[in-house]
């Protein structure tokens, strides 16, 4: 119990003690480069020095203040502006009327260490209230700066605890867009994640889809870079490397110019800070590396200071996204007088006053620079300070209820964190007609100039503006490049190409190299049947059914549709023979009918033989119906009166041969056979076997009939036009038929073939139906193995040849004795020496 009382008297004593807290200030004070006072001071950052000396530390004495030297041109006239634009408001009747803003800018040297430094002096303060106790007033209600992102963000999570507004002129770092981490940052510029996405953009706009990248290695460079290898692999482009180095790591920056010289890359996309670019441009100068078309960011693609002789020779043909630029209307007379008269007054050469007691010569470098003003149109950044005291004024203006002619109340205490939200609604016109305002991460419209390094004839180096990318304006008017403007690396007027592969034309697809980027690929011809009508095609399309892909496999054009033509040599050949065939058949008909009362004629009835005659005509007739292009009425022809014609071809031969054994058998004594097998019971038969097909073709026409068909299964390159079978009961039963009546037909006449006769006619039937039958043996596999057309045409050959075999074999003996053996063609001949010779 007793320790628990101890320990609340302590606990008591030390919240007497804080509550009266005297405030000193610890160390030296740190002083601004530049201040006034007012009834509101705004504080700055600057580096308007960039190389700080760091004194020895002994540890003999007290350690002196760091020194800076050698001045930043660009980030002093920001100080400038600032000066100006505060000014300006301060004279203003509408704006604050009555209220007068104050400033205090600090240089941080560019490094990290008087960064932090200096905004400890921005939010302490250097004046002590009364009575050395704090009096609770806010040193400051907004701080501009920094120029870099990593200092910004320094800065930011600094004042972040106290809610003290920070606003950028050019920290453009998207890691500065969350709102959480920083939620009092605000910039008067976008953030990197649109030059990201607008880097991407222009190298997908120029095609080149085969890139280096090289980076600072800091938050500008990593986040930068981070967001332009997402967007640039969602539009399709392939990084062969991305590295980074800082400005202290030389061995890291050799590495990289060796990455750049080994890589096949001709576009480099450089998202580096203002100093890593300068050594990188060293290196490249001095290991001679030209030919690189580089791409750069707003951070260095405008600095004149990297220009000199030997880096246009390496750089030259530079493209890049640049701040936009825009005049302040009075600020380029201001910086030559009335800057140096108002912020340099002759007070302070006497060296009297405390607040400066560094002295004058902290100034020394700065008044060299008192008469120059010839940089001053091409500063890019200076309208972005501008707009940032302003848009602080209009936060104030509407926090203190200005009113233009009863003035603002001054009685109002301001916090920091009222200036943030206040920030959070301004919105407001410039005079140079730029609109102001913050969207929800803090950041402003991205507005950004394509600029171009180029020579023009006097030898002089300009940054030459040659599109725009805005985001204010409509999706389809983003981005403008004027491509016939631009002077590309090595001062060449052509457009380097930077691809891993050339593109793949149509008729082909792309082929992933394994192992390598998707940039990187074989272009590999379309299969038979399929097309790529577009450069670069991923994939190939297959064709529709009754379409086939051309010689150059861009383009889908009807199959060929191939059935046996009368035109073609095959066609004709086949027609020949055809009409050979007719021919013959007819002059045969016609010398028999002319000799019809010859013994050679008459025997063994001439009826049959000329019926047989005429069948046979009719079938190498029916062979033309297997030609030209299948019809409907074709397909039905060609089948039914082939089946037809040769089953009455085969009937005649048939009745030929039975009236051959029956007339044997009528010489037999006593035999009485021929009465049962007269002209008539021959002509009955005839019949009666052709009914028999002709009842088949009919059931087959009714039931299944052949139509003609669109055969694509068999060439997938063309469609065999031919006619399908319909029911192939019905067609093999045709064939059945026939090739029964043909076997009983050879039967028959085997038998008969030994017979006693001088001309014995069985025996030529036998060979006839020997050829026949073997015709059509070898018709069935070569019927079904025979692709196309050349089905059609082994068709119109069985027929052809069995009725070649039939004509020649039956009539071509007859014939040649009838024309080159007139002598033998008698009834003594014929029948004289047919008697045994013991009679």
């Amino acid at each position: 119990m007793v320790l628990f009382f101890y320990i609340l008297l302590l606990f008591h004593q030390l919240h007497f003690q804080a509550g009266n807290t005297l405030c000193r200030t610890m160390g030296d004070p740190k002083y601004p480069l530049f201040s006034r006072d007012g009834d509101i001071t705004i504080g700055a950052l600057f580096p308007v020095h960039s190389k700080e000396t760091l004194s020895s530390f002994e540890f003999t004495q007290k350690p002196r203040l760091l020194s800076c030297s050698s001045v930043n041109l660009r980030d002093f006239r920001l100080a400038q502006v600032m000066i100006f634009a505060t000014e300006e408001i301060n004279r203003s009747e509408h704006l604050l009327p009555n209220v007068s803003i104050g400033y205090r800018i600090y240089d941080t040297c560019g490094s990290r260490v008087s960064t932090i430094s200096a905004t400890m002096a921005l939010m302490n303060g250097d004046v002590i209230a009364a009575g050395d106790r704090c009096n609770g007033q806010f040193p400051i209600h907004a701080i501009i700066g920094e120029t870099e992102s990593l200092a910004t963000v320094i800065l930011s999570r600094t004042t972040g605890p106290f809610k003290i507004p920070v606003i950028s002129h050019s920290a453009s770092c998207e890691c500065l867009s969350n709102r959480k981490e920083y939620p009092s940052f605000f910039r008067t510029m976008a953030s990197d994640y649109h030059q990201s996405k607008a880097l991407a953009y222009i190298i997908k706009h120029l095609d080149w889809s085969w890139v280096g990248a090289v980076n600072s290695d800091n938050d500008y460079g990593n986040n930068g870079m981070a967001t332009f290898l997402k967007i640039a692999q969602e539009e399709g482009i392939c990084i062969e490397y991305s590295v980074k180095f800082s400005r202290t790591e030389m061995e890291k920056l050799q590495k990289v110019v060796d990455t750049i010289k080994q890589g096949t890359a001709k576009v480099i996309v450089a998202f580096a800070s203002l100093l890593e670019m300068g050594l990188l441009i060293d290196q490249l100068n001095i290991q001679n590396i030209t030919g690189l078309q580089m791409i750069g960011v707003k951070s260095w693609i405008t600095v004149k200071s990297l220009i000199t002789p030997n880096s246009f020779h390496v750089m030259g043909g530079s493209l890049g996204f640049a701040v936009r630029k825009n005049d302040i209307e009075g600020f380029s007379d201001y910086v030559t007088k009335a800057f140096w008269e108002t912020t340099f007054p002759r007070s302070q050469t006497e060296g009297n006053s405390s607040q400066y007691a560094l002295g004058y010569n902290r100034y020394e470098d700065l008044l060299a620079l008192k008469n120059y003003n010839e940089d001053v149109p091409e500063q890019r950044f200076l309208s972005y300070v501008y707009k940032a005291v302003y848009a602080v004024a209009h936060s104030l203006h509407h926090l203190l209820k200005c009113k233009e002619q009863e003035g603002c109340e001054k009685g109002l205490t301001i916090k920091p964190q009222q200036v943030v939200e206040a920030l959070k609604k301004v919105h407001f016109t410039i005079k140079m007609g730029d609109s102001v305002w913050f969207d929800s991460t803090g950041g402003a419209v991205a507005q950004y100039e394509v600029v171009n390094w180029q020579q023009d004839s006097d030898g002089a180096i300009e940054f030459k503006s040659v599109g725009y990318y805005d985001a204010s304006l409509p999706p389809n008017q983003h981005f403008l490049l004027n491509t016939e403007n631009i002077i590309w690396a090595g001062g060449q007027v052509q457009k380097p190409r930077s691809v891993c592969s050339e593109s793949c034309p149509p008729g082909t697809r792309k082929a992933a190299q394994k192992g390598r980027p998707v940039c990187c690929y074989d272009c590999i011809p379309c299969a038979e049947g399929e097309i790529s009508n577009e450069t670069d095609s991923n994939n190939c399309k297959q064709c529709p059914g009754e379409y086939w892909s051309n010689a150059e496999k861009n383009k889908c054009v009807l199959k060929a549709v191939e059935f046996l033509s009368f035109t073609e040599i095959m066609g004709i050949v086949l027609v020949f023979f055809s009409l050979f065939g007719v021919g013959i058949t007819v002059l045969t008909t016609i010398l028999f009918y002319r000799k019809k009362d010859t013994p050679i004629v008459k025997a063994n009835n001439s009826e049959l033989s000329f019926l047989l005659l005429f069948s046979l005509t009719l079938c190498f007739l029916c062979s033309l119906t297997f030609i030209g292009r299948p019809t409907e009425w074709s397909c039905m022809l060609r089948h039914t009166v082939f089946g037809i014609t040769f089953v009455l071809c085969i009937s005649c031969v048939l009745g030929k041969t039975i009236v051959v054994l029956m007339a044997f058998k009528a010489t037999l004594p006593g035999s009485n056979v021929m009465k049962w097998f007269g002209p008539s019971q021959q002509r009955l038969s005839v019949i009666a076997f052709t009914l028999i097909q002709i009842l088949i073709c009919v059931l087959w026409l009714t039931i299944s009939p052949p139509f003609p068909n669109k055969n694509m299964k068999y060439y997938k390159e063309k469609i065999i036009l031919e006619c399908s079978l319909g029911s192939t009961i019905g067609f093999w039963a045709v064939l059945a038929y026939i090739g029964l009546l043909a076997v009983l037909c050879f039967i028959l006449a085997f038998l008969a073939r030994t017979l006693p006769d001088n001309f014995n006619e069985a025996k030529f039937i036998t060979f006839s139906m020997l050829i026949f039958c073997a015709v059509w043996i070898t018709f069935i596999p070569a019927y079904v193995s025979s692709p196309g057309k050349f089905t059609v045409a082994v068709e119109i050959f069985a027929i052809l040849a069995s009725s070649f075999g039939l004509l020649l074999c039956i009539f071509a003996p007859k014939f040649y004795i009838i024309v080159f053996k007139p002598e033998q063609n008698t009834k003594q001949h014929v029948i004289g020496k047919t008697l045994p010779s013991s009679y």
